[in-house]
């Protein structure tokens, strides 16, 4: 068994977030049957584990997620790699204080 399959079982995870097996595996492109499955112990496909992870774990709206984000990110790591750890430290400071709003309307696309 990998470290990442140790970390979290998809059933304490739906549990914990308080949503049906539809309701769960829907939101990650599997049918309850299929998700049924996995939650038996069955293996999970390395694709499925990291949707799981980023849907319901890391709570990430894959339908506002663009791949111009990510060249972004890239883009600030590589050049201007204080700034990119100013604007983590920011984010993560605003989750911490509980100020984290959807800011999606001040951000210009």
């Amino acid at each position: 068994m990998k470290l990442f399959d140790k970390l979290f079982n998809p059933r304490d995870v739906r549990r914990k977030l308080g949503l049906n097996q539809q309701e769960f595996w829907t939101k990650i492109g599997v049918t309850q049957s299929g998700g049924s499955r996995y939650e038996s112990g069955r293996n999970m496909p390395k694709p499925v584990r990291e949707l799981l992870r980023l849907v319901h774990v890391e709570q990430v709206d894959l339908s506002r997620v663009r791949r111009e984000d990510f060249e972004i990110i890239d883009y600030l790591k590589e050049n201007h790699p204080d700034l990119y750890k100013s604007l983590q430290k920011a984010v993560k400071t605003r989750h911490e204080t509980g100020t984290a709003e959807d800011d999606t309307a001040t951000i210009p696309r």
